[in-house]
């Protein structure tokens, strides 16, 4: 019998939470196969079999594990039972829903209907009824394991139209569930950051047609040449780069009577993924091109979307950048990611009347805010460190070298 423990995932954590089993007791397991989902403090990982055999699970799902306790077993000795090498048959639709599905055999239900239950999880009968009546998916609100839609799932959306189903009306129940490690360890840091820091945040506002004009006419060609798509946050972090060196306490935080200083720009950026917010970092940020740009903030955003960021991908960042326009925000003040000591904050592009050479025209602009610890920055240095970024934003030029060319051309 083989123990397979809670391997260490970092320095400062001692305990992890088992979220979820992906096998069950008894299954036969191949060597490698990821057998349970655990989530420490800081991000969610797998254990693996060590080597094939039948599991014994000794930990439970919700269960809080210490480092190096024992999650479960595995049966090395056992014989590899014969249902375990047979191809797994297709399942036949029960009778009933062959039943319903008959109904249907003379009116075949819509393209767009057809492709949704294809691709949606649904079980035989369930599917058979969206089909023959026609159900929008988006209405109904699955109960089954893993999103599974259910026949009573679809017969409920039926019956409640243009009520979010499986929500009675002036219903009063609760539910009380546990609080994950992530989820407690943002709340602390999130305290922390506003009792120990003297926070406060500074407004600015950017016009974005250059950076949208740019957009539009470079994004087919920046694709075909980079493979990936030109978004605004290489924008955003290439000016706060160049800001960052032209402002570098806005780059620092304090550690004890200490000010560390960075020479470097590892630019935080702030992900919402299932198990919540995280915040995986862009290393040396001021030495990559707009495309590497691009390609690490699809890596980290899929990493975060999948539960696959590892630790080093979430340590160590000198400065955060947070897109609260993405969910609609038009106006917040984000909190410092400690121990860094500022956060921009990038929201909604609105349309407005502004004024430019003395005449109202409208513009897409965004406001920005930059929240930073006043223990270590200045006002004047939070406020023309913002102006910094909002020029740069405003003349994209200024990119290429962080100054205007003419003026580098003349060494002024």
């Amino acid at each position: 019998m083989i123990d397979i423990k809670v391997p260490t995932v970092g320095e400062s954590i001692s305990e992890v939470s088992l979220v979820k089993w992906l096998k069950k007791d008894g299954d036969w397991v191949e060597r490698d196969e990821v057998l349970a989902e655990l989530e420490s403090e800081k991000a969610t990982f797998e254990i693996n079999a060590e080597q094939a055999g039948i599991l014994k699970t000794v930990a439970k799902e919700g269960d809080t594990l210490k480092i190096g306790d024992i999650a479960c077993q595995i049966d090395d000795k056992a014989a590899k039972p014969e249902s375990a090498v047979k191809p797994v048959a297709v399942e036949a639709p029960k009778k009933e829903a062959v039943a319903v599905a008959s109904t249907a055999d003379t009116k075949k239900p819509e393209p767009a209907v057809a492709t949704a239950v294809a691709d949606m999880k649904a079980s035989p009968v369930a599917a058979a009824i969206i089909a023959d009546k026609k159900v929008d998916v988006k209405n109904i609100t699955p109960s089954g394991t893993g999103g599974r839609i259910l026949k009573s799932d679809v017969l409920d959306a039926l019956s409640n139209p243009g009520r979010k189903p499986g929500v009675a009306a002036f219903s009063r129940d609760e539910q009380r569930n546990k609080m994950s490690n992530l989820r407690k360890t943002v709340s602390r840091r999130l305290v922390e950051a506003k009792n120990t820091t003297a926070m406060l945040t500074t407004f600015n506002e950017v016009d974005m047609s250059r950076i949208m004009e740019i957009r539009t006419k470079f994004k087919d060609k920046f694709k075909e040449s980079h493979g990936v798509g030109l978004g605004f946050m290489s924008f955003f972090t290439k000016a706060c780069s160049y800001a960052l060196l032209e402002w570098p306490a806005v780059n620092a935080y304090i550690d004890g009577d200490e000010i560390i200083n960075h020479n470097y720009c590892d630019i935080s950026i702030a992900v919402s993924a299932p198990k919540g917010l995280v915040v995986p970092v862009i290393r040396n940020a001021e030495s990559l091109s707009m495309a590497e740009i691009e390609k690490k903030v699809i890596e980290l955003a899929t990493k975060a979307r999948d539960n696959k960021l590892s630790m080093e991908e979430m340590q160590g960042g000198t400065f955060t950048i947070t897109n609260g326009g993405v969910f609609g925000s038009l106006m917040s003040t984000p909190i410092i990611n400690i121990p860094q000591s500022a956060i921009l904050g990038m929201h909604k592009i609105e349309e407005r009347a502004v004024v430019v050479n003395g005449q109202i025209v409208i513009r897409p602009m965004m406001y920005v805010a930059l929240s930073y610890d006043h223990r270590i920055i200045d006002g004047r240095e939070s406020v023309s460190f913002l102006v910094r970024v909002k020029e740069l934003l405003e003349n994209p030029e200024l990119l290429l070298f962080g100054k205007d060319p003419v003026k580098t051309l003349l060494e002024l």
